[in-house]
């Protein structure tokens, strides 16, 4: 098959899911088409059958803002037609579907061609961004127009229905990880470079917004450190990222609390972490949990959201209400204090996380595409 996928090229869950289904569907011999405004991170440009294509938009003096939706709507129809495009796959749903939905008229009605496409939900773009009144309607009318839709989790899937007038029916596909690509041996030589007294690891991984509450972060590390030598480990970067480290400098947390910026090659400090840190306001999948889960550790999260879909509650770790800094560090302590019991759940932890593994996932995509292509009608 030939594939476009549309996602945004960043750090978050629903670039990184993109990405990784292209490069696993290119490794199966499908022709994947990557169309965003810059090459996405995890991007493998090698293969003889990825392509990716630059949106660009170019200013025009009427528009306060450039019109990337329109931008991109036209170069999905060139694309289509230059590369004999059978499926659109969009991941998050605005401003991708509806451009999608334009890209698919415009192709009937110039070449009487039908190309079908894809919508998955991976969370914001429902349960933040796609409420607002200002997008409500199109996100709305973009769903229930695309040929199948899918979401990363069941409480996404909820939460949609929920929120939404959606008569399309949604199906739960859950994002996945390699989880070869996880099994890394803990490096000795890098665990001592951040723990050289022996310290247990603490880690959090995320875009550094304000639904992840980093600032809980810092707090249930503090509380940890109080009773048990620990250090943290924080990659990653955006805009919550300033004020948390100026707090650790201001509490003299800096020499045990590192800021790592954003890390491409994160299973190896995966594979030196104890306890991974998720006290989001709303995860609809946890994906950074799933990855951390498939190198041998540990979960320590709130039980928002999709999270508990993933970190199953006293065994891959544990689970508790938004805010509940406390009730985070005990479960923290619990484990940190107990070797043996720590060792089991990072066992469970590793062996919950291969039911996610791509092998099992990409065919379920693969088996949606077959139906799509099925369809040689317009869905109108």
């Amino acid at each position: 098959m030939n594939i476009i996928i549309v996602c945004y090229p960043t750090y978050g869950g629903s670039g990184i899911l993109a990405t990784e289904l292209g490069n696993s569907l290119a490794q199966k011999g499908h022709e994947v088409h990557f169309v965003t405004y810059q090459q996405p991170v995890r991007l493998r440009t090698y293969s003889s059958n990825i392509f990716f294509h630059e949106v660009d938009v170019p200013p025009y003096p009427l528009f306060n803002f450039p019109p990337y939706e329109l931008a991109l709507a036209g170069k999905l129809v060139n694309i289509a037609i230059q590369h004999h495009i059978d499926i659109v796959h969009v991941h998050y749903a605005i401003p991708h579907a509806s451009a999608a939905y334009i890209m698919q008229k415009i192709v009937w009605q110039k070449h009487q061609k039908y190309i079908p496409f894809i919508t998955t939900l991976h969370g914001t773009d429902i349960t933040i961004v796609g409420r607002d009144k200002s997008y409500e309607p199109v996100v709305t009318f973009s769903i229930n127009n695309s040929d199948i839709v899918t979401a990363v989790s069941q409480n996404l899937k909820d939460e949609t229905y929920k929120h939404f007038e959606i008569t399309k029916k949604i199906e739960v596909i859950y994002n996945f990880i390699d989880t070869e690509k996880f099994k890394c041996q803990c490096n000795p030589v890098l665990k001592n470079i951040f723990a050289p007294q022996g310290q247990k690891i603490l880690v959090h991984a995320s875009n550094f917004r304000k639904v992840k509450r980093i600032q809980d972060v810092i707090k249930i590390f503090e509380i940890v450190n109080e009773q048990v030598p620990v250090v943290l480990l924080m990659v990653g970067d955006g805009p919550e990222r300033k004020e948390a480290e100026e707090y650790c400098i201001e509490h003299q947390l800096n020499a045990v609390v590192k800021f790592l910026g954003k890390q491409d090659d994160i299973q190896d400090i995966f594979a030196i972490c104890d306890i991974f840190l998720l006290p989001s306001d709303y995860e609809s999948f946890g994906l950074s949990a799933l990855e951390a889960m498939a190198s041998f550790s540990t979960v320590v999260s709130s039980n928002a959201g999709g999270l508990p879909e993933v970190n199953i509650h006293n065994f891959t770790g544990f689970t508790a209400d938004v805010g509940n800094v406390q009730l985070m560090a005990q479960y923290c302590l619990e484990l940190l204090n107990d070797n043996e019991k720590l060792l089991q759940f990072k066992h469970n932890a590793m062996q919950h996380a291969k039911q996610f593994n791509h092998t099992i996932i990409i065919p379920q995509y693969e088996t949606l595409y077959q139906q799509l292509l099925e369809i040689k009608q317009p869905n109108i």
